[in-house]
C-alpha cells in the first residue's frame, strides 16, 4: 500500500507554522501541513508510521516511509491483518493512494526486492541487469557493478569473496591516478 502524499498528511505544530512561511504578491503564507523539502520531514514521517504500526512491524507489516506491506502466511490471516492496518489508518486519518495499492497477491515487489511466501528474494530484473552488463573497463563502471552486487549480497553466499577482484581493480585504479 502507498500513503497518499505522505508528508502532507502530517499537521504542522502551531509553533512551527511560522517557520515555513513564504511571501508571494498577495501576502505571506505558511504551511498547515508538513511540506516536502523540510530537512527532518523524512525522519518525522518515519517516526509517525513507526508509532502507528509499532505492534505490527516485523510481524504482520513492513513499513518504509509511505510504502506499507501487510503480510500473512494464510489468506484468512491476511484479511484480518489488513482489517487491523485499515483500522489504524482510519484512527490516525491516514489516506492511501488507491492507484498504487495492490491487495491479495502472493508475491510483490517491495523496496526493489521480491517478497514472496518464501520470504525476501532478489528481483529478477536486478539479476538480469547484472547478467546483461557489458565488460567493465573504467573505475566508474566497476564502481557501478560493485554497487549493484552490494544490493544483492544478502542473496549471494560468500559475496565478499566473489567481489574481491572488483575491489582489487578499484584499488589499482586509484593508485594509477
Amino acid at each position: 500500500m502507498d500513503a497518499y502524499s505522505g508528508y502532507n498528511q502530517i499537521m504542522m505544530h502551531e509553533d512551527d507554522k511560522a517557520k515555513t512561511s513564504f511571501i508571494i504578491e498577495r501576502g505571506t503564507y505558511c504551511y498547515k501541513v508538513m511540506p516536502f523539502g523540510l530537512k527532518n520531514a523524512g525522519a518525522t514521517y518515519q517516526r509517525l508510521v513507526n508509532k502507528i504500526f509499532k505492534e505490527q512491524i516485523g510481524k504482520t507489516m513492513e513499513v518504509y516511509m509511505d510504502d506499507m506491506l501487510v503480510k500473512a502466511p494464510k489468506r484468512a490471516d491476511h484479511i484480518k491483518n489488513l482489517a487491523e492496518a485499515f483500522s489504524l489508518l482510519r484512527q490516525y486519518r491516514m489516506k492511501l493512494n488507491p492507484s498504487k495499492c495492490t491487495f491479495g497477491v502472493s508475491s510483490s515487489r517491495f523496496l526493489g526486492y521480491l517478497v514472496t511466501q518464501r520470504g525476501i528474494e532478489a528481483h529478477p530484473r536486478q539479476i538480469k541487469a547484472i547478467l546483461e552488463m557489458k565488460s567493465h573497463s573504467t573505475v566508474k563502471e566497476i564502481q557501478s557493478l560493485t554497487g549493484r552486487a552490494a544490493a544483492l549480497n544478502r542473496f549471494l553466499s560468500r559475496s565478499t569473496d566473489k567481489c574481491r577482484p572488483f575491489f582489487k581493480a578499484l584499488k589499482k585504479g586509484q593508485r594509477d591516478k
